[in-house]
């Protein structure tokens, strides 16, 4: 049991480390201090949820709709090209700093809904959860305790960018930090898209 918890745990963190989208956004959210627990629980419960249905065999059924999986891929592109626009004009237009969080700042409901684009219009969510986490959890007895692992990795993950994101606050009280902030995010957004699309 504890060979297969700290299997799912590790391979589940490597996983979801990499920088993409999802992580950009809430870092963002994180060194503003706006809607941080709701939008790291948004995160980490529809990773629990696909990694549960992967556990639980549905991977086969991802893999058997291909089609499927290249609608996300084409819908992701087209909203991380519009997300990253918006960052790239949000660093042209400058003059964001910590101290006025309340300018242009979305509501709940839109930085909900960002957030549920970014996580559940990403392909790559699928393949790495659903696919490749459900089927290595087999190899685990019991598969159960690999996928739980993997769960607890994208909770810490995930409280720990949001929460530990105002480490970094003293380094944004300028707007030329935002604006550099920005930039990354639409490289990054930009690059992700190019990713989906190239295949």
């Amino acid at each position: 049991m504890l060979n297969a918890l700290a299997a799912g745990f590790f391979l589940g963190l490597s996983l979801i480390m990499a920088i993409g989208a999802q992580n950009a956004f809430v870092l963002r959210q994180g060194l503003r201090g706006q809607y941080v627990l709701p939008l790291v629980l948004t995160c980490a419960i529809s990773d629990a949820l696909l990694i549960t249905a992967g556990v639980m065999g549905f991977g086969v059924l991802v893999e058997s709709y291909p089609s499927a999986v290249d609608w996300a891929r084409w819908g992701g592109a087209a909203f991380l090209v519009f997300y990253g626009a918006m960052s790239f004009r949000a660093a042209w237009t400058g003059g964001a700093a910590l101290e006025d969080t309340g300018r242009g700042a979305a509501s709940l409901w839109a930085a909900l809904g960002t957030c549920l684009v970014l996580t559940w219009a990403n392909p790559h969510v699928y393949l790495d959860t659903v696919v490749l986490l459900g089927g290595i959890s087999s190899q685990y007895m019991p598969a159960w305790g690999f996928g739980l692992g993997a769960v607890l990795a994208s909770f810490t993950f995930f409280f720990s960018l949001g929460y530990g994101a105002r480490l970094l606050r003293p380094y944004f009280t300028s707007p030329r930090a935002w604006q550099v902030l920005d930039v990354v995010v639409g490289l990054t957004m930009w690059g992700i898209a190019l990713k989906l699309l190239l295949g």
